[in-house]
């Protein structure tokens, strides 16, 4: 009930019912009224014209034998119809059954006869039997004058013919609610599927264009609201289509502005590291502010070239043609060959397993430039000790599967769980003063700075974006925060013998 099915379905239903029943009460009341008023009618006609016809044997002042007269041969002049009538003179009272107490009378329609000239109704139940009471002056003289006499007759008569016909007109009646609730039923169902249609495909359409599919379009059919809304959301994704197609191309232009820039670059730069190598081995020769400027120009030629290096990488991730050459490695084995390839063996303290006691496929590149970024940002930033642990984690989860482990507080960059409920995790940690709170979920953006002001920084500002990106090539996890005892903590965790090929 709580879909849009449902609440039209209750909608045409509540609406059904209370025309059905609405209907229903105003004919019930129509035809009760017919019937009642033309029996009343009826009565009230034959009464006054037997009442009119021995009008002119009364004598006056009448007697009480006048009175029972009247009454008896009021009476008699109905035989069929059960009439029961009471005639008055003042005080003086007189029925045509013996000891009828003719109860259904009335002090106020009493008083109402005796003060006005036309006839007096009223209808009245007494034991479930209901009646009618027509109360009637007699009159004389000119129709013009109707004088009044002072006599009055009270008729009583059963009216058990005409509830029967109201009671059958309220049977009828509840017979003809139900079909009509069941065809309000139908009509909802199909009136909902009428406008359901339409809505469904809306909702099919936003699925198709939230997964990719911008060239969903819609139906239209008609010129109602829904038709319209149709026609707008067609427009819409037009519109999406052409802004997502001209960001698209706006991006493919930057990637191969930045991979024919760093192309293009690496052919002088590659001359001037030639030249600055030279120059830095005649260094000691030359005079010191030449010596000065020669290691300047050799130290930004180096960090040029590494940012043109890291800006390739980069756009090789960008157009998704990096890809991974697996091989099954010794993790702590290739750890010590990358701490000893940039002479960090002494400045950083190693936990790592037994050779050859854990092993995983992985791209023998991409992870030694995963733990290089790792350790050198630490040496860089953080502060001595510097710690690279390694070992196995089993990922638990509820139904005994491989899991995603929490990411705890930092920034996190994630990619799908692994298969195998064990991996390898490589720990990073330093005894800095940690990353501040501000820039911690920011510190794998690229060419993020921690201090807007600093225009310069000593790294190319891609190295931990394309750590992350390596990592994720692998289908693993990094996790950057703040260790409780101080300083900053990479997690890296990698599925064991996962990866694309």
């Amino acid at each position: 009930m709580r879909g849009l099915r449902g609440r039209l379905l209750v909608a045409f239903v509540l609406v059904a019912a209370v025309a059905t029943l609405t209907t229903g009460a105003l004919t019930f009341r129509e035809a009760r009224t017919g019937v009642l008023q033309q029996s009343q009618d009826a009565v009230i006609k034959r009464l006054r014209h037997h009442v009119d016809a021995i009008a002119v044997g009364i004598s006056y002042p009448p007697t009480r034998a006048d009175l029972e007269w009247v009454a008896t041969e009021v009476a008699r002049a109905e035989p069929a119809q059960n009439w029961r009538v009471l005639a008055t003179y003042g005080e003086l009272r007189a029925t045509s059954t013996p000891q009828d107490g003719f109860t259904e009378l009335t002090s106020a329609m009493r008083s109402a006869v005796a003060g006005r000239r036309a006839a007096v109704f009223q209808r009245v139940s007494t034991d479930g039997r209901p009646s009618l009471v027509v109360g009637l002056p007699v009159t004389f003289g000119t129709p013009e004058d109707h004088l009044a006499s002072g006599v009055a007759v009270f008729l009583t008569v059963p009216q058990t013919g005409e509830q029967g016909y109201v009671d059958a007109l309220v049977t009828a009646i509840g017979r003809a609610v139900v079909p009509a609730l069941g065809l309000a039923v139908l009509l909802a169902l199909l009136a909902a599927r009428g406008v359901l249609r339409p809505v469904r495909e809306l909702r099919r359409a936003t699925r198709s264009i939230a997964e990719g599919h911008l060239d969903t379009r819609l139906a239209v059919n008609g010129s109602d609201e829904l038709a319209d809304l149709s026609h707008t959301f067609n427009e819409t994704a037009a519109a999406l289509e052409e802004s997502v197609a001209e960001l698209r191309r706006m991006e493919a232009r930057a990637r191969r502005f930045v991979a024919d820039v760093s192309h293009e670059l690496r052919t002088p730069l590659a001359a001037m590291s030639a030249v600055t190598d030279i120059l830095d081995e005649d260094a000691a020769r030359l005079t010191p502010d030449t010596a000065t400027a020669v290691r300047l120009i050799s130290g930004e030629t180096v960090k040029l070239a590494r940012l043109v290096d890291d800006l390739m990488e980069i756009s090789r991730f960008d157009a998704g043609a990096a890809g991974l050459q697996l091989d099954d490695l010794d993790l702590a084995e290739s750890l010590r060959r990358t701490l000893a390839a940039r002479g960090w063996l002494d400045l950083v303290d190693t936990r790592l397993p037994p050779p050859g006691e854990l092993r995983a496929r992985v791209d023998p590149r991409r992870l030694d430039v995963v733990v290089a970024n790792l350790v050198g940002n630490a040496l860089r930033h953080g502060e001595r000790p510097v710690q690279l642990r390694l070992y196995a984690r089993e990922i638990p989860s509820a139904d005994g599967s491989a899991g995603e482990i929490s990411s705890g507080v930092g920034s996190v960059r994630e990619t799908a769980s692994a298969d195998g409920p064990v991996r390898a995790v490589i720990e990073v940690l330093d005894s800095g003063p940690g990353i501040p709170a501000d820039v911690l979920p920011h510190v794998f953006d690229r060419f993020y700075k921690s201090d807007t002001a600093r225009t310069r920084t000593e790294g190319s500002g891609l190295g931990l974006s394309i750590t992350a990106e390596n990592v994720q090539l692998h289908g693993g996890t990094i996790r950057a925060l703040n260790r409780a005892e101080g300083g900053a903590a990479f997690i890296v965790e990698l599925p064991l013998g996962q990866g694309e090929s």
